[in-house]
């Protein structure tokens, strides 16, 4: 195939405002790949804060994605969840479906080794969730849950969702996930676990994992443990205050909030796991086809600028939002046919 030396990329112009650009790709070189995107994905929590330029600037660094252009809170290119082919490279890894952790862009030239293959039997367009299930794997290294636990999910999610698949798979484990929206029901019982709206979920749980983005979520969370009992949380609030009632039972029961990010290997396997280990284990997991529960939507990738405003605004109800960027040769089907 011939060499183009321009690919189109989503950038935010400023807060709230999207667009596509124009951008140049330099030639790979010898240790480098030129990979054609097929799909990326929305990661709707984060990338929805980003969007609206909600980004601490004590966080600009930490928040800062791999192959993130521009700053925040713009104009910058930002974005994690991408899979493609391998147009050129080196002979290994030519014509190879990958993943990497690159922004919302139809082509891109990176490093060789910040590319990861996607296992067979891994449709390419469920391969996008590696980047969400390495969060989830990070987050069960931090939880440690036991055999027989009994634990809820506190945000149906992407994340929360990945974090629940995972738990179920734990021998005596009972799982419910958890969260306002009714219709997730659906999507819970495709990931084999229980559902329950926060006024009816189960409560004395050893474990509550909270993906909600919300304070009412993290205190419902509280609320369900038992005593002893811990809360991870991986929500993350960008710029804004959380408020929580921590006077009675907090203390009386002896309860604890944890936090979980994927920034870094959890403490329990950074002596002996890299960053490369998890992520080639979370696409090793996505062989499950369970997961596909957790692809509602699909959109062409001139969208992406609609679409993140109407994430950003809470529009649009779907748990990931898949860009499909149109290659002709894709044997795999399109999405959106199948949600119409």
């Amino acid at each position: 195939m011939s060499f183009t030396s321009t690919a189109q990329s989503f950038w935010i112009r400023e807060p709230g405002i999207g667009e596509i650009r124009t951008v140049d790709l330099p030639r790979p070189g010898p240790s480098e790949v030129l990979v054609r995107t097929r799909w990326s994905a929305v990661s709707s929590g984060t990338e929805a804060l980003v969007f609206r330029g909600q980004v601490p600037v004590d966080q600009y660094a930490t928040m800062r994605a791999p192959f993130q252009q521009g700053d925040f809170p713009a104009p910058v290119a930002y974005g994690y969840l991408s899979v493609g082919t391998v147009d050129e490279g080196p002979h290994h890894l030519r014509g190879r479906t990958v993943f990497c952790l690159h922004p919302h862009q139809t082509a891109y030239v990176v490093p060789a080794t910040a590319v990861i293959p996607v296992p067979d039997g891994v449709p390419a367009r469920r391969a996008v969730l590696a980047g969400t299930v390495e969060t989830a794997v990070n987050a069960l290294w931090d939880a440690a849950p036991l055999i027989g636990d009994r634990v809820a999910c506190v945000g149906a999610g992407m994340v929360g969702c990945s974090i629940a698949r995972l738990l179920a798979g734990i021998p005596g484990v009972e799982v419910t996930l958890v969260d306002i929206n009714p219709a997730r029901a659906e999507v819970a019982a495709q990931l084999g676990v229980a559902f329950a709206t926060p006024d009816r979920a189960p409560t004395d749980l050893d474990l509550v994992v909270d993906t909600s983005a919300s304070a009412a979520g993290l205190q419902r969370a509280l609320e369900l443990l038992a005593p002893e009992g811990r809360v991870i949380e991986l929500s993350w609030y960008g710029d804004r205050d959380v408020s929580l009632k921590l006077g009675g039972a907090f203390h009386h029961r002896r309860l604890t909030i944890r936090s979980s990010q994927v920034g870094t290997v959890s403490p329990a396997r950074s002596g002996s796991r890299s960053t490369t280990d998890r992520l080639d284990l979370a696409l090793r997991l996505l062989r499950d086809p369970a997961f596909d529960a957790l692809l509602t939507d699909t959109w062409a990738f001139e969208q992406l600028p609609t679409v993140l405003e109407d994430v950003a605004a809470g529009h649009l109800p779907g748990i990931c939002h898949l860009i499909d960027y149109g290659r002709v040769d894709d044997p795999e089907p399109n999405l959106q046919e199948e949600h119409r």
